[in-house]
């Protein structure tokens, strides 16, 4: 009994503190100057709830109806982001999850590298750090009229999160009985047929799994967008940045802007929180 409360006791306070930067944030969005700088957090209780971050977005209930230039500025912000993260995270799913099938089903020999070392190769490409990419980025993005396109961020987004789903698919597909795709071949069905009628839907977990979590890296990911946008591609996370003024940083405008960019993600954590944990957990018990 002692124990479970001990663990219990353990693991609320560690929702506690990962939490806590999301109500931070909220709640700074609903305070004025003088409560940011003096660090007052219970509202109704250490100040009252005002709209000054919301209205500097035009999104509070008084302006959410008037023509606002920042209003519009991020909602094209915002299409950006949804656009550029649900596209390279699709189209990151189907390539890897060919990849990681044939990795899991067939035999390769590149040189010396085997099954093993390829599979380790596109998971090293997440060692290298993004600045040393930058420079060749540029360079190359300029060649090819891509620098503040949408295009440029989904190939660019699409190859960040490959490995990572390559990674993930590779396990799923691993779990799913090999039996199972020479039934379907007896019966009749050909390799491709197998993999789509056989395989994809038992793997639809972790397939789903693998989106959501490249939807976040891209949703989040700000270095390539400050770098390789000016204008008409920028995403919300660089918006989020820009939010300083001749005073210093704006908070309740930041917090107002961070919590519309949170939001979306909390939503589709939420709906699709049992293809999560479905897929997180296939292939962990062998």
């Amino acid at each position: 009994m002692l124990l479970r409360l001990l663990v219990y006791s353990i693991l609320l306070l560690w929702a506690v503190i990962c939490l806590f930067p999301i109500y931070w944030t909220v709640t700074t969005s609903f305070k004025m100057a003088p409560d940011v700088m003096r660090g007052h957090l219970v509202p109704w209780v250490d100040y009252t709830p005002q709209w000054l971050g919301w209205r500097s977005l035009g999104l509070s209930p008084d302006t959410i109806f008037n023509v606002s230039t920042v209003r519009a500025e991020f909602l094209k912000r915002f299409m950006n982001s949804v656009i550029t993260s649900i596209s390279a995270s699709f189209l990151a799913v189907v390539l890897g999850s060919l990849a990681a099938y044939g990795l899991s089903r067939f035999r390769y020999r590149f040189g010396p590298m085997k099954n093993a070392d390829i599979s380790f190769f596109f998971l090293s490409q997440l060692i290298l750090p993004p600045v040393v990419l930058a420079l060749p980025f540029l360079a190359l993005y300029r060649e090819l009229a891509l620098l503040d396109t949408r295009i440029g961020l989904i190939l660019l987004y699409t190859l960040m999160v490959l490995p990572i789903v390559i990674w993930i698919m590779r396990d799923q597909f691993k779990a799913v009985p090999v039996e199972l795709e020479e039934a379907a071949l007896v019966d009749g069905l050909s390799i491709w047929g197998a993999f789509l009628r056989i395989v994809l839907p038992i793997s639809l977990p972790g397939m789903v799994a693998a989106f959501i979590l490249s939807l976040i890296l891209c949703w989040n990911e700000y270095f390539f967008a400050a770098l390789l946008t000016s204008t008409e591609a920028k995403t919300l996370p660089v918006m989020v940045a820009s939010q300083t003024g001749s005073q210093g940083i704006n908070w309740w405008s930041m917090a107002a802007l961070s919590t519309a960019a949170i939001a979306p993600l909390l939503i589709v954590g939420v709906i699709l929180e049992r293809y999560i944990i479905a897929g997180m957990a296939t292939g962990a018990v062998k």
